[in-house]
C-alpha cells in the first residue's frame, strides 16, 4: 500500500491520534512507540552514561513535518525544537512543492577531512614533498586502526598536504581524506591521524600539535532543489519578493546571518532528532557559507521565466546513522527508523531538503505577510503556558492576546488573572 505525508489538520488530532498516524506510517510496533508516549524515555541512569556529571534530562519537544515528497518517496520528519511554527511552516512548505515533484536531492560520499599540524618544519615546502611521497604507507598504516570501517568499504582514501600562513609562521597541514561510510566518523578519523602523526612528523623534520577532524566538511555534500508554482506561493509578486530577499542576504552578512539561521532552524532540528551533532552541522554550515572569504547565503533562489520559483540548497552534512546518541538514545533510533533512511547520506539528504523548506517558508512571509503573523500566533501560547496557564485557559489567553496584537507576559498575566476569578 503506497503512503503518503499528507495529513491536512493533524496539528487538530490528540497527541495520541498523532502518534497512531505516524506508527502506522513507519509501520511501528507498541513496543517502538513506547518512548513517545513515555515522560523522560531518556532515563537517569543512560544519561548518566553518555555525559559528565548529570543532574537530569532536558527535554525538547518532538514533533513531526509531513508533505515531504523527496525522490519520489513519501517522508515523515521527526524534528526537535523548542521554537513555534517551525514544523508547521516546513510542513507547509513541503506541501507546496508536492504539484511540482517535491524535492529533489542527492550527495557526495562520506568523505570527512582529517588534519595533523606541523610547526617548525626547515623546509615546509620539501617537507610536502615528503609526505606526499609516502603516501600510500600512511594511508595504510591510517586504514589499519579501523579495520571494520575497512571492511565496510570505507576508509583512508586519500592524502593532501597544504602550506599555510600564520602569524607563528608557515605551518605544514597535512590532510586525510576518510570514508566514513554511515557514521558520523569523527572518532574513527580522530584516531587515524593520531596514528600517522609520528610518520609525518618524522618525514617533515618539524613537530606535530594538532590532529583532529575538520567540521568544515566540504567534502560531504548533501544537496536539495526544490520548484514552487507562483500560483502557490501567492503569486508573482510574491515571487519577485522572495527573490530579492535571497539577494539582500547573499550580499549582506547582517541579513544573512538571520537568513541562514533560518535554514538552520530545520535542518538543527532534524539533527538533533536523530541524535546527531548539532554543533557540527552548525559550525560546518557557517564555515562552508564563508569558504570564499566573505559570508554569503548557503541556498539560492531564483524566478524561472514562467515566473516559478526555484531554490537550491547545498551545505556540508556530516551526519551518522550508526554510533554515538544516534545508538544510544532511544528516541534518536526511533526517528531514524520513522524517516527510513537506511543510509547516513539518505538522512543528510532529508535534511538538506528539510532547511531548504524552512528557508523557503521564512522568505515567503517576510515577502508577502511578514514574519510576525504565523510566529507570533504561536509564540503566544508560549508565553500563556510561561505564566501558569493550563489547559483551555492556554488557548482562551493566546488568541485574546493576539487579537489584541499585545503578546507580552504582563498581558498574559493579567488575562490570567481574570479568567481564574471568572
Amino acid at each position: 500500500m503506497n503512503k503518503s505525508s499528507e495529513y491536512p489538520g493533524l496539528y487538530k488530532l490528540p497527541v495520541a491520534d498523532r502518534v497512531k498516524f505516524v506508527k502506522e506510517f513507519a509501520g511501528l510496533t507498541d513496543e517502538e512507540i513506547k518512548p513517545l508516549l513515555t515522560p523522560g524515555a531518556l532515563n537517569l541512569d543512560l544519561a548518566n552514561r553518555m555525559i559528565e556529571n548529570v543532574v537530569g534530562v532536558m527535554p525538547i519537544p518532538l514533533g513531526i513535518a509531513t508533505n515531504f515528497l523527496i525522490n519520489g518517496k513519501d517522508r515523515l520528519v521527526p524534528m526537535a525544537i523548542e521554537e513555534p511554527s517551525v514544523v508547521a511552516a516546513a510542513s507547509n512548505a513541503a506541501r507546496m512543492t508536492r504539484p511540482t515533484g517535491g524535492f529533489h536531492t542527492n550527495s557526495t560520499e562520506p568523505v570527512m577531512i582529517g588534519q595533523i599540524q606541523i610547526v617548525n618544519a626547515p623546509d615546509p615546502y620539501s617537507a610536502r614533498f615528503e609526505i606526499l611521497a609516502q603516501k600510500e604507507k600512511i594511508l595504510t598504516h591510517a586504514n589499519k586502526q579501523d579495520p571494520v570501517l575497512l571492511s565496510l568499504n570505507g576508509g583512508a582514501r586519500e592524502l593532501q598536504v597544504r602550506i599555510i600562513e600564520t602569524e607563528m609562521g608557515k605551518m605544514v597541514i597535512a590532510e586525510l581524506l576518510v570514508d566514513c561510510r554511515d557514521a558520523m566518523g569523527a572518532n574513527a578519523v580522530n584516531t587515524m591521524v593520531e596514528a600517522v602523526a609520528p610518520i609525518v612528523e618524522e618525514l617533515s623534520g618539524g613537530r606535530v600539535y594538532l590532529r583532529i577532524i575538520s567540521n568544515l566538511a566540504e567534502k560531504r555534500l548533501a544537496r536539495a532543489k526544490a520548484t514552487f508554482s507562483k500560483e502557490m506561493l501567492g503569486g508573482e509578486d510574491v515571487v519577485t519578493g522572495i527573490v530579492n530577499a535571497y539577494a539582500f542576504a547573499a550580499s549582506d552578512p547582517f541579513r544573512c546571518a538571520t537568513h541562514n539561521k533560518g535554514i538552520m532552524n530545520g535542518v538543527t532540528a532534524v539533527v538533533l532528532a536523530t541524535g546527531n551533532d548539532t554543533r557540527a552541522i552548525e559550525a560546518g554550515a557557517h564555515a562552508y557559507a564563508a569558504r570564499f572569504g566573505h559570508y554569503t547565503s548557503l541556498s539560492t533562489w531564483e524566478k524561472t521565466p514562467s515566473g516559478d520559483l526555484v531554490g537550491t540548497l547545498e551545505m556540508p552534512m556530516a551526519v551518522g546513522i550508526v554510533g554515538g546518541a544516534t545508538a544510544s538514545n532511544p528516541i534518536a533510533k526511533l526517528a531514524v527508523k520513522i524517516l527510513g533512511v537506511k543510509t547516513a547520506r539518505e538522512l543528510g539528504e532529508i535534511i538538506c531538503a528539510t532547511g531548504l523548506a524552512q528557508n523557503l517558508a521564512a522568505l515567503r512571509a517576510l515577502s508577502a505577510e511578514g514574519i510576525q503573523r504565523g510566529h507570533m500566533g504561536l509564540h503566544a501560547r508560549n508565553i500563556a503556558i510561561s505564566v501558569g496557564a493550563t489547559g483551555e485557559l492556554i488557548d482562551k489567553i493566546s488568541a485574546q492576546m493576539v487579537t489584541e496584537r499585545k503578546i507580552r507576559v504582563d498581558r498574559a498575566k493579567e488575562l490570567l488573572d481574570q479568567y481564574s476569578k471568572s
